[in-house]
Parts: structure tokens; sequence; C-alpha cells
């Protein structure tokens, strides 16, 4: 069932979000929605599920088509459980577990039962039965745990949990309806690394239309076959994930420059024919044509790069002793819980290093880096945090408390010492360039909000930062912006995201969170941010003849299995795409640091120096050793990938 937007166009006063925007989702494609903050994806995504008017424009769906649709914030709470919650998104099949649950008080509070109540209730269950009923609370159950929620959880009211857990039970009751057509903003704003991974999996297979917003790439990569771009007012259409897309746009990109340039030569030449015959009678007639040429010509727009050429100032911070924080065999708690939520806890987090925190919501990472900070004590072991520790720490709502009556810039320079630095360029490298530095902060929107916060707080002297979910409500070039700064940054950095691709561009090490153990990990292991998938699993071949007991080809069983295969195999591409993306970096780093060597070597006047000569040879040798064996694993994975490629061509065709 296909959702089809024809011609929409929506502003707010003399604001313009987008115009004359066409956007047609079939039956069966995933598409990703990405651009900056404030270019309409949000506005759109209401439009398309009916929750607000455009101006212009509209949008057709099948008559019978269900569309299921999630916002970025829920403002209704829902009565009963979660798991009450979950199962009545799921329509008549919900109203007759309400009428078994009502018919079952009844019969239980009644001695001697008519037999008109037994009869209607015989009647609802074998219709509750023949409807999937049962399977619909095995289904809810399993979509429960794949979001994090526990057994006890799922009986909890859902007016108890936090803002975050009722937006997980709001996507757990869409995706337990399973409408045809699926539209999801943000959705990975509240999940941890092993929901996402979960998620990531679930909608690669989703047999409806799914539309999104997501600034996650490691989850568009994995989801999207499709991704569509918000930039300057209108839309343009990218086939694949992330990564092709990354490729296709800057490819595009060009051909724009290209066409542009064209154009610039060309209206430069017209102008200075007129301007050299405007007052030459023998010449009126063409210097008035190319006159109305100039005036009607439809100018080429070059789209931004969505990329800053930023230029982090942080100044030196304090420095601190080498080791920032030690734990030995520390186990924490609370008073009032029933024992320790982190226990064996022995790490050192080191001057320098960004360490992230991952694990499962509940798991204690939050506890952790309370003991880590020394806000909670021990109950058992020692933590020993270093000489010369200054703190700065970033929460979830920081932005939030920003006073709204006040300029960026002036935000961002209270109470700071410039020193030599011009604070106006290091906000200019958090995105607020020009008049930017000058909106008021309740004119900003969230996820600038969020930037000015940032840029707040890594201006500061301190020698720790510590980041609790800083990526949430930022669009891509936001993210961009934060992660070329926490490169930049020269003090220690602690982490706690979902956002892998963040993790995974600039953590040194990792705490992995789980089950009360803090396990640590040297750099961004690919196994503990993908914890429990399917990506190492072969996918089955399609080609290959069912084995005894399986699905014959054709049946809605077998249409099934291939889905799941697909999703397999796309799952195993993401994965392997960003392994190759990384081994290109490695290897493209030390094949510079091979070119640098040689370019020592190669001048006459170190060999003056013998026993620079020697150190400069033994360091080029391996550094060209290095280069060849990256170069090597690199071309191995890339063949890999080629053939993953082909076998998930191969699915995609069977399906």
């Amino acid at each position: 069932m296909a959702l089809t937007a024809s011609g929409l166009s929506k502003g707010y006063g003399t604001r313009r979000l987008f115009e004359g925007v066409t956007l047609h989702l079939p039956a069966g494609r995933r598409v990703a929605l990405v651009g900056g903050n404030g270019t309409g994806k949000t506005t759109l995504l209401e439009i398309m599920a009916g929750r607000r008017a455009p101006d212009a424009g509209a949008v057709t769906k099948p008559r019978d088509a269900r569309i299921g649709y999630l916002p970025q914030d829920l403002r209704d709470v829902s009565d009963g459980t979660v798991r009450q919650h979950v199962i009545a998104g799921a329509g008549p099949l919900a109203g007759l577990a309400g009428t078994l649950k009502e018919l079952e008080g009844r019969l239980g509070a009644s001695a001697d039962p008519q037999n008109d109540l037994v009869a209607r209730y015989g009647e609802a269950q074998s219709q509750f039965e023949q409807l999937g009923g049962y399977a619909l609370e095995a289904e809810a159950a399993k979509v429960l745990a794949g979001l994090g929620f526990s057994v006890a959880d799922s009986d909890r009211p859902v007016a108890e949990l936090s803002g975050g857990w009722r937006m997980r039970a709001a996507l757990a009751r869409l995706l337990v309806s399973e409408p045809e057509i699926l539209l999801l903003d943000e959705p990975t704003n509240h999940l941890d690394v092993d929901s996402m991974a979960w998620l990531e999996r679930r909608l690669a297979a989703w047999p409806g239309s799914l539309l999104f917003v997501s600034h996650d790439r490691d989850f568009i990569d994995a989801v999207a076959d499709r991704i569509v771009e918000f930039a300057s007012g209108a839309v343009v259409a990218y086939e694949g994930g992330f990564a092709e897309f990354v490729v296709a746009r800057e490819e595009n990109l060009k051909r724009i420059e290209a066409a542009a340039a064209r154009q610039s030569r060309e209206v430069a030449r017209i102008e200075r024919f007129v301007e050299r015959f405007r007052y030459k009678a023998s010449k009126a007639r063409q210097v008035q044509s190319r006159v109305k040429t100039l005036r009607k010509l439809d100018r080429i727009h070059v789209p931004s790069r969505s990329e800053l050429a930023a230029r982090f100032d942080f100044g030196a911070p304090p420095r601190s002793g080498r080791v920032v924080a030690e734990l030995t065999e520390a186990a924490v708690g609370y008073p009032d819980g029933d024992g320790p939520v982190v226990s064996g806890a022995t790490l050192a987090v080191e001057r320098g290093q960004t360490v992230a925190l991952v694990g499962p919501n509940g798991a204690g990472k939050t506890t952790l880096l309370k003991l880590i900070l020394g806000e909670l004590p021990p109950s058992s072991g020692a933590v020993r945090i270093g000489a010369n520790v200054r703190v700065a720490a970033f929460g979830q709502h920081q932005a939030d408390e920003l006073d709204g009556t006040k300029r960026a810039i002036e935000v961002f320079s209270a109470g700071i010492d410039p020193g030599r630095r011009n604070l106006r360029t290091v906000l200019g490298a958090f995105g607020f360039t020009g008049d930017d530095a000058d909106r008021r902060v309740a004119e900003l929107s969230g996820g600038e909000r969020t930037r000015l916060a940032l840029a707040r707080l890594m201006v500061e002297p301190v020698n720790l930062l510590v980041l609790d979910e800083p990526t949430n409500h930022l669009d891509l070039p936001s993210c961009d912006i934060l992660e070329d700064a926490l490169a930049a940054y020269p003090g220690t950095v602690l982490l706690v995201t979902h956002d892998r691709h963040l993790i995974r561009s600039v953590a040194d090490a990792l705490i992995e969170v789980r089950h009360g153990r803090a396990v640590w990990h040297l750099g961004a292991d690919e196994s503990v941010l993908y914890p429990d998938d399917l990506h190492d699993q072969p996918a089955p071949d399609p080609a290959a003849p069912p084995a005894p007991g399986q699905p014959r080809a054709g049946s809605s069983a077998e249409r099934a299995e291939r889905r799941r295969a697909s999703a397999q195999a796309r799952a195993a591409t993401s994965k392997l795409r960003r392994r190759v993306a990384d081994l290109e970096r490695a290897w493209a780093a030390a094949d510079a640091e091979v070119g640098e060597l040689h370019r020592r070597l190669s001048d006459p006047a170190v060999y003056d120096r013998p026993e620079e000569v020697h150190v400069l040879a033994s360091a080029h040798e391996e550094a060209a050793d290095r280069a060849a064996a990256l170069l090597a694993e690199w071309e191995a994975s890339l063949a890999e990938l080629e053939s993953l490629g082909e076998r998930q061509e191969g699915v995609s065709a069977a399906t």
C-alpha cells in the first residue's frame, strides 16, 4: 500500500519550511529522512500522518491502509499497564482480550454461572484463538523484551514510567499492531545499544512501508534502502543506505557546482557584452535581448554541503594526574537497594582518554559514573580520583535550562576568560556563525540549544568532560561538529551515548556495563556495540532447496523467511562496509606516514647524522610493512563486501 505526498508546501509566517515537495512511499520501501534541524522533517511526517494540514498539496493513501505514527514527544499518558497498552494497539483483538477478561471475572465471581455466560465466554475464547490472540500476547512479550522491558516492568502502569520508557512502550505498541505504513520520528533517541541492535533487525525485515527520521548513521545504514534529504526547502532522493547516500550526494553536489560554475561564466560573459555595448545604438537590440535573458534566467542553487571547516581552540586545560580515576574491585549500590548495582569493577581512566560507557538501560551506567566521579561511595573495594581533576558535566535536559532571553554569544561567553581566543570564532566552530551568534536562545531549535549547551560546557577550563546522551535532538551536521570537537578536545572525556558512529569515531576504550559487571574494552569493540546480533550469521542461500520440515517456496512462512534472510544480509553488509571504511582510513594514514618518512630520508642533509638515518630507516620499514598489511586487509574486506552484496541482491530478488 503506497503513501504519496504531492506538491506539499508548509510555512509559518514569513518562513517557508518547504515548497512543492513530492514523496512516494510504495509498499515494502524503507525511507530515511535526513537534513538539518528546522528544515521541516518532523512537519512533513506530521502531514503524512494526517496530524497537520499542509498550506498546499495533498497526501493520498489507500482507503483501508492503517498508518502508525511515533512522534518525538508524547502528550498523552495511557491508562493501564505496559503490556495492556501494547496489546491495545492491535485493535479488534485487544477488544476481544478485554471481553475475555471481563467474562472471566464474572465467571469467577458467580457461584453458579448461567449457561449463556459460559457460552459467550466459549465463543469469545474461540474467536480470540482463531484470530491469533494468544500469539499476540507472545509477540507483545517478545517486542517488549527486545526494547528492554523486563517481565516486571511489563506489568507496571504506563503512568509510572519516565518519558523515555513511555516512548519505548509507544514504539512497542506500534510494532505489535503492524500497520501497513509506519512513520517514526527519531525512534532511537531513548534506546540503548542493545535495543537499537534489536530494532534495526526488526525494521530491516519490516513487511510494510517505513518512513523515518533519524540522526544515527549506523541505524540508517542498517534499515533504509532509500535516503531522502531535506535541503533548501526541497527534497532529493538517493538509492541505498547512508554510505551510498554520502557518495551519491557528493557526486550530485559536484555536478550541481559544475553546472552553477558554467552558468556563472555564461552570465559574466553576457554582462560584459551588455556593459560594453549598452550605449551603442547598432547593438541596442542584442543588448535588450541579453538583458531579458538575464532577467528570465533560473539561477542554479548550490545546496549546502552541511560541512563546517571547524577549527576548535579550547585552550590547554589544567593538567590532571596521569590517572584520572581508578577502581579496584569496587562495588556500588544504593542504601535502600537489594544489593550492589555493579560489583568487582577494576579499571583505570587515564589523562587524555575518551571512554564511552555502553550497555542496556538500567544496567548501572549512571551509577558507575557517579562512583567514578565520587558522587557515590563504594560499598566495597577502592576508588581513587586523580590529582587536580576538574569536572564539567552535560545532562540530557541541560539545553532546556538555558536563558531564553539572552543571545547565543552571551550565554556562551558568560563568565569565560577568553585569554587569547576569540570567543565568536570558537562559537562559530560549533555552527553559530555570523548573525546566528546574536540570535536569542528562545528562537533556537532544540538541536541548536543542545549544540550551544555543549559549546558552553566544552569551552570551560576543565580537564574532565562527562557527557550524558549529547546527541539526542542533534541533526547529522551537528553530530559531525560534536565529533570534531571531541576529537580536538585536549582533556579526558567520559561519554554515555547510544550513537555507535560517534563512539567508533572518538572512543579510545569502552566500559561495558552489563549483568552487574563493568568490563573494560580497549578500542571500540564491534561485538560490544552490536551485542547478540545476527551480523556474523551467514544468510541462507535463496536458491537452495528447502530442507525437510522447512516451509515450501511460495508460502507466507517462506516469504517471511526470505525477508529475514534479506535483513541479515543487509546487516552484515552494513557492518562490513564500516570495516572497509575504517581500514581505508587507517591505510591512508599509514601510507601518508610512509611518504613523510621517505621525504625525510630523501634529504641529503640527514646523512650527516648517521644515527638519525638509522632511526628513520627503521621507522620507514615498519610503516611500510604496516601500510602493506592494512592494504591487504582492506582488499580482502572489500572483496568480501562485494561478494556479500551479490548474495544480498540474490536474496532481495527472491523476496
